[in-house]
């Protein structure tokens, strides 16, 4: 279908939505809200067509003034102001029409949910773990200046500021859309504090964003749970509680596991644990999902797999590397600040929507 053809059906629905909702008498409320969060999605994309639809309009306009110039003879300002509009519209066409087909790309279901971090220390031992809290303080950064809520869920702490697990959910607009491309392995190159001799080692980390799962989305049977309880231990494994109060949960049908010990009430413990394996088991079954879709999906951001090397940061040099899309900042201290890490961010975006369009076209 031409994007002429879209724009016209954009508007027409848009049309037929609003007059539905003006005679709404006799609509169930369900029906009433169903065509209220579809008209609140298409309003923005109706917007954009209507100015598509006005840009048009007024290059076609220009065109015929510029002809009209032409024959008519008139003076070489006057022909050179009208090819100066025309070259400042079509401009701003082909800008809107490229704004407009992104907003006619299938969307993630999943890009408007809330997400849940884990942060995982990876090969390099205590300076890996280093590393992951320094991610993990990252992405704590980054939330606070989206506006997003950012509750940690769980850290199992090294003893010398080290993380060797780190969980969180992040809760605000799209943040599972902003985040997902955050999954991977992160490398970090550096000189670690400990080192006498000033050689640069390479460590990494492990991060996982997952969309928070609801009870609607996953259903667990309790037949298909093995629940533990047992002493939650701190660094070193010396005890910090008297009470079984950390829960491990493991879902037998898929083997995941998932332990939390954070809360001194096993029953907190439990319902955190069961929001992380809720949002396990939903992400399986996505990564399985987009596995296929990618065999068909060519120049995707990355594989999507965990294990796939993503980012590397080279703190001798100052740099961070996005190996996906071949960019590189010398802005390393800022990104870790969680301030330049939107740069990043929105070029891992453009650069998915660029293939999507790349592949429907």
């Amino acid at each position: 279908m031409s994007l002429q053809n879209n724009l016209a059906r954009i508007l027409e629905r848009r049309q037929g939505i609003e007059n539905q909702l003006n005679d709404a008498a006799n609509m169930s409320p369900d029906e009433m809200m169903q065509l209220s969060k579809e008209l609140s999605d298409l309003r923005p994309i109706a917007e954009q067509a209507e100015k598509v639809k006005d840009i048009t309009a007024n290059l076609e306009s220009a065109r015929a003034l510029l002809a009209e110039a032409a024959e008519a003879d008139d003076d070489a300002d006057m022909i050179a102001m009208a090819e100066e509009e025309i070259q400042t519209l079509g401009k701003a066409l082909e800008q809107g029409e490229h704004d407009l087909k992104i907003m006619l790309l299938p969307k993630d279901k999943d890009d408007e949910r809330n997400a849940i971090l884990e942060v995982r220390a990876g090969t390099g031992g205590d300076e890996a773990a280093l590393f992951g809290a320094d991610l993990f303080s990252m992405y704590q950064r980054f939330a606070a200046n989206q506006g997003w809520r950012f509750e940690v869920l769980e850290i199992s702490e090294t003893g010398i500021g080290g993380y060797k697990e780190a969980s969180a959910t992040i809760t605000g607009n799209n943040v599972f859309a902003r985040l997902k491309f955050e999954s991977g392995v992160h490398r970090v190159q550096r000189v670690p504090e400990t080192e006498t001799g000033g050689r640069i080692h390479t460590s990494a980390a492990t991060v996982a964003v997952l969309p928070e799962a609801e009870d609607v989305d996953v259903t667990l049977d309790d037949q298909d749970l093995r629940v533990d309880v047992f002493r939650a231990s701190g660094p070193g494994g010396q005890s910090v509680n008297t009470t079984d109060s950390a829960v491990r949960i493991t879902h037998i049908p898929t083997g995941i596991v998932v332990s939390q010990q954070d809360e001194k009430s096993q029953h907190k413990n439990r319902a955190k644990a069961m929001k992380i394996l809720r949002a396990r088991i939903y992400d399986a079954e996505r990564a399985r999902a987009e596995a296929e879709r990618a065999a068909s999906r060519k120049g995707q951001v990355g594989s999507g797999d965990r294990s796939e090397r993503i980012r590397t940061y080279n703190f001798p040099q100052g740099r961070v590397t996005d190996h996906r899309i071949n960019l590189t900042l010398y802005k390393l201290d800022k990104i870790l600040a969680g301030e330049s890490l939107d740069e990043l961010v929105n070029a891992l975006i453009t650069e998915d929507q660029a293939a999507a369009l790349a592949s429907d076209g």
